[in-house]
């Protein structure tokens, strides 16, 4: 595990996916998905191999105020040039303050650090937050915005990246 502290008393956390750490998130994701779908969604939380969230290839980021997780994400390799975003949430009680933008952009940073070109997501027609989200921070959706969600599925999403140098101000990827 290796942090970053931020100013403001923020630290973002590299870690790994059977963290005690990220527990909090992946256990608020599948209550928040099964009660949006009506089914139980934890475990389409462990779809993925949790390798696939580790470097070189991938990340789980959380975002800790006081040592406690408050917003996370992920991305795990889509193909040679693509990270696929994963698992953007925010703790239910510390949202509408931008931290799934901060999530988002700190994500992006990584992936660009690691060399990818493209970010691709999906999200679920039943999560217009998200919708909102990735659409006000620059994605470029590749469904028809004018139809039903409901009636397309998963609402997927894809962003160009610029290559940024490894050395940052948030530090080494």
């Amino acid at each position: 595990m290796r942090s970053v502290a931020e100013s403001g008393g923020s630290t973002w956390v590299r870690t790994r996916v059977g963290d005690p750490l990220a527990r909090p998130m992946l256990r608020e994701l599948g209550d928040e998905y099964s009660a949006r779908y009506g089914k139980d969604a934890h475990g389409e939380l462990a779809r993925y191999p949790a390798e696939e969230f580790d470097p070189p290839h991938g990340v789980l980021l959380l975002l800790l105020e006081d040592g406690e997780p408050v917003a996370g994400g992920a991305f795990r390799r889509y193909d040679d040039v693509t990270a696929e975003l994963k698992r953007i949430w925010t703790h239910s009680a510390h949202r509408r303050r931008g931290l799934a933008r901060r999530v988002v952009a700190e994500l992006e940073r990584v992936a660009s650090v690691r060399d990818y070109r493209r970010i691709y997501l999906t999200t679920g027609p039943r999560q217009p937050e998200a919708r909102g989200l990735y659409l006000a921070t620059g994605y470029t959706p590749l469904f028809d915005t004018a139809a039903d969600p409901e009636t397309i599925g998963p609402l997927p999403f894809e962003k160009h990246l610029t290559r940024r140098r490894a050395a940052s101000t948030q530090g080494k990827a």
